[in-house]
């Protein structure tokens, strides 16, 4: 039969010679809103599965170009953990146990039942899913097991900034990080550079707005020894030092209008001059550059050079500010209170639901730093004297409130905090708030609240 979508968009593929048999099951799937397809031919198949496809396989046992238990060989060759559910019209208990020994989720005999095998093919996508889960944190386990800065949340604009990352971490292209005060740019800088292939060479920042303007020129180029009044030695530039490593500009924006057009001529020749000398030095270098503000504007009104901007912003990686992550805000508390604990030598106690509601509801002007802040107090202070007044201008929350506003308040962070942590799932939603599914769907209506802004890319 035709089908609508590929085998990579749908969530069961059912496999029978008896093309009714797909037809009728198809129907069955997709009137409980699960996407499905059908094939009469099984040879191929196994090798259009890849390995995080997140979907299960029903398979008849006896069809004339392959059985149904080969193509389960040759599907677990790709994936043992992909779920297989085979059916027979010969019901026969020794092949059936022969099935389930060779990997089979489930052997089931036609005519089937409609609500036995949406039970079995709900169940079996669910493990999927679970493993599906289990990978992805292994991976980020392993990847943030590794040495240098880590990049922690889950959030969709963590994600997508995760991604431009990986996407140029070991090419030579410049970079323009966009972020508020706070946002972690220099730690996106410094993970850059320590997940590259440069990772063995320097790492040099500099704050361009920090330095007189008078000095920054020498500070980037060097200067040769008596190039210009107090300087009685050579000076290497940051530009040089960095050779062959990541030249980090903090606050670009700050640079001088008379240093932009030398900048700009280093940035394409990759070479630079030291001050009072005449031979340039060739260069093997990064450079990221960072910035709190608009750049565009800048150049609008005449501030900063537009042909610098578009030489730095080859690639821009604009980092989220902590208020529109707020489902990361946890998980960050955690890992800088467990630092802290560690560095001050002081015990971890967790934190209660209502300042966990606190955390997420706030909208962190100072960031990820005032985060931290927050977390280095809570361990040395404990959570009374940390909080007390810290958190007073959060929008969400008022002292105004009426105690039935305040525990629907608390309420709804919950179901948001558990929603985001199961990624959707309403199954392992409910399970951890131990609430009914039709009062889970109540409250979730009753606060606007969608699975679908939880779910993963994989979903």
């Amino acid at each position: 039969m035709s089908a609508p979508y590929s085998i990579q968009d749908c969530r069961v593929l059912v496999i029978d010679d008896e093309p009714h048999i797909g037809t009728v099951l198809v129907q069955l799937f997709e009137l409980e809103g699960i996407k499905a397809i059908a094939s009469t031919e099984p040879k191929g198949i196994a090798k259009l599965l890849d390995k995080d496809w997140a979907g299960m396989v029903i398979s008849d046992v006896n069809m004339p170009q392959l059985d149904g238990i080969s193509l389960m060989q040759q599907i677990h060759q790709q994936d043992p953990d992909l779920p297989v559910v085979l059916l027979t019209g010969v019901g026969d208990i020794a092949m059936a146990v022969h099935a389930l020994k060779q990997g089979a989720y489930d052997f089931l005999e036609k005519p089937f039942n409609n609500e036995h095998i949406l039970d079995v093919v709900k169940r079996a996508l669910e493990k999927r899913a679970l493993t599906l889960e289990n990978r992805q944190l292994k991976k980020e386990l392993e990847s943030q097991s590794l040495p240098g800065p880590r990049i922690l949340g889950h959030s969709v604009g963590i994600n997508r900034m995760r991604h431009i990352l990986e996407q140029v971490i070991d090419t030579p292209a410049d970079v323009l990080i966009e972020g508020e005060t706070g946002t972690g740019k220099e730690l996106v800088a410094r993970y850059l550079h320590d997940h590259s292939r440069r990772n063995q060479a320097n790492f040099v920042a500099i704050n361009c707005g920090a330095i007189p303007e008078n000095l920054i020129e020498s500070e980037l180029f060097g200067a040769e020894a008596g190039a210009f009044t107090g300087v009685d030695k050579l000076r290497i530039g940051k530009f040089e030092y960095a050779n062959g490593g990541t030249l980090f500009l903090d606050e670009i924006e700050s640079t001088p209008l008379s240093l932009q057009v030398k900048l700009l001529r280093v940035l394409e020749d990759r070479k630079v001059v030291r001050l009072g000398a005449n031979k340039a030095i060739d260069l093997d270098i990064r450079v990221i550059a960072a910035t709190k503000v608009d750049l565009k504007k800048l150049c609008d009104t005449g501030k900063f050079r537009q042909d610098l901007l578009y030489r730095l912003n080859l690639v821009t990686v604009p980092i989220p500010a902590l208020r529109e992550r707020r489902e990361d805000v946890p998980l960050l508390f955690l890992h800088f209170a467990r630092v802290a604990s560690a560095r001050y030598h002081k015990a971890l106690i967790a934190l209660n639901a209502q300042h966990n509601a606190l955390l997420t509801a706030y909208d962190w002007p100072g960031n990820v730093r005032e985060l931290r802040n927050l977390a280095e107090r809570y361990v040395l202070l404990g959570a009374e004297a940390a909080f007390a007044g810290s958190l007073g201008n959060t929008p969400r929350l008022h002292s105004s409130m009426s105690l039935l506003q305040r525990v629907d308040f608390f309420e709804r962070v919950l179901i948001e905090e558990a929603l985001s942590h199961n990624k959707g799932s309403i199954k392992l939603t409910m399970e951890q708030l131990e609430l009914p599914r039709k009062t889970l769907y109540d409250k979730m209506r009753k606060y606007d609240l969608d699975r679908k802004q939880y779910l993963t890319a994989e979903d």
